[in-house]
């Protein structure tokens, strides 16, 4: 969901005269209406000069939260709709994909876990470096972490083309696939996200090369330092990422992978970072360590809609 300014565009009832009333109450974006008292800000808005348009307003964003609202679906439904996301994109590391199945799959959110220097990153690029072969990825980086340099180190053990002419524009072709986007806040995210819901509406149906894989690294930095005050927006912020990352694999054929950190939990046992308000969002969540003083990996199923928890492989970068 994005802020409201960002949305006059597209809503023209969405003006300075509404933004400014809902900036007078502490609204700046679709979020901020989830957990505000409707009724009182509609009573303000019924004492104000111009409030036939204010009421226009609440009621087109209203209208844009509830076209968010996926419809109820019946069994066959469901049976139909989990046929056509039964598709996977392998990450290009074996060990993973032997695990899953064949890789992660599309139309679902799946999120990596680990300590640092887990590897998590490391995933993330060498799966945007194999989906990039046949299709577009959109990389979100959160703290500088993308590396053009690892990505193109994947890809020249993968290929062996003929010539050094023919590596060249192999490896130009599948970096130009992948757009990467620095976001330092979580209402960056939400922005670029919007931009991305309105690419990929225009997208569907359409031929040639689409996009297919979105990639968060990461998203705990964006959504715990909304987390840190007593105030319910920020569990409202982190279950409206949430939702909009699951609508956006859902409605067109994404894979979403995106990761999150380890906290301390009881006992010294690290866990998953923002808590139990977040954990039934992913629809996999896999948890990844290092072997000290080695380069092998470890991967462990904490979720998943089809596979066992505690299912685990090792795997090399």
């Amino acid at each position: 969901m994005a802020r409201l300014a960002n949305l006059e565009t597209e809503y023209p009832v969405l003006d300075s005269t509404v933004r400014n009333f809902c900036a007078s109450h502490g609204i700046f974006s679709v979020e901020d209406f989830l957990i505000h008292d409707l009724y009182m800000l509609a009573a303000f808005a019924e004492q104000n000069n111009s409030s036939e348009r204010l009421k226009e307003g609440i009621a087109q964003v209203l209208s844009i939260i509830d076209d968010m609202h996926q419809p109820w679906l019946n069994g066959m439904e469901l049976l139909e709709d989990a046929k056509r996301n039964k598709h996977v994109f392998p990450t290009g590391i074996q060990g993973i994909d032997l695990l899953l199945g064949g890789g992660i799959r599309v139309g679902q959110l799946t999120e990596l876990v680990g300590p640092s220097s887990s590897g998590k990153t490391q995933v993330c690029l060498r799966t945007a470096s194999n989906v990039a072969r046949n299709h577009l990825v959109l990389y979100l980086d959160t703290g500088n972490s993308f590396s053009p340099q690892r990505i193109a180190y994947f890809l020249g053990k993968t290929i062996n083309p003929s010539s050094a002419q023919a590596k060249n524009q192999f490896l130009q072709k599948v970096m130009s696939n992948i757009s990467c986007h620095s976001v330092f806040d979580i209402f960056a995210m939400f922005d670029v996200l919007h931009q991305l819901e309105s690419y990929l509406r225009c997208q569907d149906g359409r031929g040639g090369c689409q996009m297919r894989l979105l990639i968060v690294d990461s998203i705990s930095s964006l959504i715990s330092p909304v987390l840190g005050s007593s105030s319910t927006q920020g569990r409202a912020l982190m279950t409206s990422a949430g939702y909009l990352l699951k609508k956006l694999a859902h409605q067109h054929n994404l894979a979403v992978l995106i990761i999150n950190h380890t906290v301390g939990g009881e006992g010294g046992y690290s866990k998953p970072a923002l808590g139990d308000s977040w954990k039934c969002i992913p629809h996999s969540r896999l948890f990844l360590s290092c072997d000290r003083g080695s380069n092998n990996y470890n991967v462990s199923i904490l979720r998943h809609p089809s596979m066992a928890s505690g299912k685990a492989a090792r795997f090399v970068i």
